[in-house]
C-alpha cells in the first residue's frame, strides 16, 4: 500500500485513545482518515452505520476472515471486531493518513502483514485511574468492567514489552499526551500536506 503510512493506536478503553484521535482528526482536518472496523455487535445510542462501525453478522464476517479481507481481527464479549483491507484501502485512497485503533492483537496480526505502520501505545498512568474512568463513564455493567479490566492489565503488560509498539504513550495529562502525538506524527502530517498542496 502506497501513500502516508497509517498508525496503529492502541491501548485499552478508558486510556484516551478515542479523545486523543478526535482531537487530532479536527485540529488535523483533511489529514487523516478513520479507518471504520467492522462489528457483530448492535449499535449504541447515537451510533451510525458506516461511520461508528460497520455493523455486519457473524456468518457475513466470518465468511471475510476465512477469504482474508481483514488485516486483523479479534473477539471480545461474544462479539467479533475486525479491521478490513479495503476500510483502509478506502482511507489511503483518498491521500489520508489512515488511523487504525485497535486492540493488543491485532497489534501482533498487523505485525505479520505487508502494512508498515507508526504503532503507538496510548497507556492510563494506572489501573487505579483507569478503573475510575471506566466506573465514570457507566456504561458498562460490572462483569463487562471487569472483563475490560482484566483486558487493559495484560494489554499493559504487552504494551511494555520492547519491539511491540514505536512509542508508548502514557495519559496522565491530555495535553502533554496529545503534544506528544501530534509532535510524533508531525512528519507525516507534513507529507500528506505536500501532496494536497
Amino acid at each position: 500500500m502506497s501513500g502516508p503510512r497509517p498508525v496503529v493506536l492502541s491501548g485499552p478503553s478508558g486510556a484516551g485513545k478515542s479523545t486523543l484521535m478526535k482531537r487530532l482528526m479536527k485540529e488535523h482536518e483533511g489529514i487523516f482518515g478513520f479507518s471504520v472496523s467492522h462489528t457483530t455487535r448492535n449499535p449504541r445510542p447515537g451510533e451510525e452505520n458506516g461511520k461508528d462501525y460497520h455493523y455486519t453478522t457473524r456468518e457475513v464476517m466470518q465468511d471475510g476472515i476465512d477469504n482474508g479481507d481483514f488485516i486483523e481481527n479479534a473477539e471480545f464479549s461474544g462479539n467479533l471486531y475486525g479491521t478490513s483491507k479495503a476500510a483502509i484501502q478506502d482511507v489511503i485512497d483518498k491521500n489520508l493518513m489512515c488511523i487504525l485503533d485497535v486492540d493488543i492483537q491485532g497489534v501482533r496480526r498487523i505485525k505479520e502483514t505487508e502494512l508498515n505502520p507508526i504503532y503507538i501505545s496510548i497507556q492510563p498512568p494506572s489501573m487505579d485511574v483507569l478503573e475510575k474512568r471506566l466506573r465514570d463513564r457507566q456504561t458498562e455493567t460490572e462483569e463487562s468492567l471487569q472483563k475490560r479490566l482484566e483486558a487493559a492489565r495484560i494489554d499493559m503488560e504487552l504494551s511494555s514489552e520492547p519491539g511491540v509498539f514505536d512509542v508508548v504513550i502514557i495519559n496522565d495529562d491530555l495535553e502533554r499526551a496529545y503534544e506528544e502525538l501530534r509532535d510524533l506524527l508531525s512528519d507525516e502530517i507534513q507529507k500528506v500536506k505536500e501532496v494536497k498542496s
